[in-house]
């Protein structure tokens, strides 16, 4: 049987191969906060607000709305749970925990999958950003029109300044670690949540309270048609936030107890993303009463404020929540997944600094202005984010019923716990596999609606594979947990 070791405890003689410092058990100083922090700096940011401002433009009245992303976000909730406590019990990172399902070597494939899919929306968050802060600045300094005419590699002279400004910035946060990180966020959620609440004053103000609805549609759907609308708008939330869920153990490591990471994803998720989703809607439903269109985008809406001053706190903190959700979501992620391929000849610090160099190289501009690449490079990576969900959490809850073996995560001596043949546990990769072969053509399928689910369809087909090649329902009520190599 399995042990459960206390948190923060290290590991006995460990493989050098399998550990190194950034590895090992963390520190465990975090509280509720922080964790509610880390929520804000996700949900903060101009994806988040897009988001809810699409989902309130599906034809659903209000009311509807919030029923949606109530439903979506307890969803988002309940794995994130769910994904926390394994890492919180040993204070190790998300690819560390891969390794009870998929082995000491075999953890390296979710790793550089959760890694690659970071990199590339690294690349593209922080182009993003920066093309936001490079509108803006035309705006302010118009003379700057100059540097836009000459370009390289599909990108002009002032778009690589602003993208090289924006990457920096985020290098520099990263680079002091991660208290660093964690004092970042705990600053930028609040100052987006007063922004935003400046904003939604200035908005009613101008526009009138009678042209503020939560509607933001044309047409008011009704009966099973309005029904599937909000199904879908419930899947979207939850896929939205897929990604950094998933290695949401990144960050559990560092708390406390289980009790402040429950706390932290309450207020957080549903009570956080609620508020703010509901700010969104205000201001952005405003905006056509104020500026003749509706404006999506919070850094061009509070660009176009008369005040120059409101305006450059506004972008300020915009453009740090964005800094604020990539490097969590983006650039932490895979700082640990690629310090894990090689724990003794890269850190954490050199893993997140191969993410950020090589997502200059993807040229994210260019990839994000192929809409067909990114289809499909994303699409493929992305479907595979619901297998490795569904095979994580069946091997740690039903497989080995929540025992872990400390010593065994960085051991790869024969017979130790999670050191299969070469490494490796065939049966994680054929449930990646079988889980993969469903939910990477619906992904990326013109199916409509039906592809939202595709994080859905994989990880149920990979946990049910998992589970069953396990021999979790061979053996009986009565058996022990499957701990034998094969």
């Amino acid at each position: 049987m399995n042990r459960i070791k206390t948190e923060g405890q290290q590991p006995a003689a460990p493989d050098p191969h399998l550990y190194n410092e950034d590895l090992a058990p963390a520190r465990q100083d975090w509280n509720a906060y922080n964790i509610f922090a880390f929520w804000m700096a996700d949900i903060h940011s101009v994806g988040g607000y897009v988001l809810a401002a699409s989902l309130f433009g599906l034809g659903l009245m209000g009311w509807q709305v919030l029923i949606s992303l109530l439903v979506g976000i307890l969803v988002v909730q309940i794995f994130a749970n769910a994904v926390a406590r394994p890492s919180q019990r040993t204070g190790v990172p998300f690819p560390v925990i891969c390794r009870m399902a998929f082995g000491t070597k075999g953890a390296n494939v979710p790793a550089v999958i959760r890694g690659l899919i970071a990199v590339v929306w690294y690349g593209i968050q922080t182009w993003l950003a920066s093309n936001a802060l490079l509108l803006v600045l035309l705006r302010w300094f118009p003379g700057l029109e100059s540097w836009t005419k000459v370009s390289f590699v599909g990108l002009s002279a002032l778009g690589w300044l602003c993208f090289a400004l924006m990457w920096v910035l985020q290098a520099l946060v990263f680079w002091r670690g991660m208290d660093t990180i964690r004092r970042f966020n705990d600053w930028a959620g609040p100052l987006v949540y007063a922004v935003m609440f400046a904003l939604a004053g200035w908005i009613v103000w101008q526009a009138g309270p009678e042209n503020i609805s939560l509607s933001l549609s044309s047409q008011t759907l009704t009966g099973g048609e309005a029904l599937w609308q909000m199904v879908i708008a419930a899947v979207l939330v939850a896929s939205y936030f897929a990604g950094p869920t998933l290695n949401f153990g990144d960050f559990s490591r560092y708390c406390a107890t289980e009790k402040a990471v429950r706390r932290g994803n309450f207020w957080g998720l549903p009570v956080n993303f609620l508020v703010f989703s509901i700010i969104t809607v205000v201001v952005v439903s405003g905006t056509p009463q104020i500026f003749g269109e509706m404006l999506t985008d919070p850094i061009e809406t509070v660009a176009r404020i008369d005040s120059v001053t409101a305006a450059v706190l506004g972008v300020f903190a915009f453009v740090a929540a964005t800094i604020g959700i990539n490097i969590v979501a983006n650039f932490v992620a895979p700082a640990f997944d690629f310090s894990h391929v090689a724990p003794e000849k890269i850190s954490w610090r050199m893993g997140g600094m191969i993410a950020a160099v090589g997502s200059i190289f993807l040229t994210p501009w260019n990839l994000f202005n192929n809409p067909e690449l990114i289809h499909y490079t994303v699409g493929v990576l992305a479907g595979l984010i619901g297998p490795l969900y569904g095979i994580i959490l069946m091997d740690f809850y039903k497989v080995r019923r929540q025992k872990i073996d400390l010593d065994a995560l960085f051991s790869s001596d024969n017979g130790s716990t999670y050191h299969y043949q070469r490494g490796v546990n065939p049966v994680a990769l054929r449930s990646l596999i079988m889980g993969g072969l469903v939910s990477v053509p619906v992904s990326l399928a013109p199916l409509g609606d039906i592809s939202s689910f595709a994080v859905f369809f994989g990880g149920g087909v990979a946990a049910l594979a998992h589970g069953w090649q396990s021999g979790l329902w061979r053996r009986g009520a009565a058996g022990k947990p499957v701990t034998s190599r094969p």
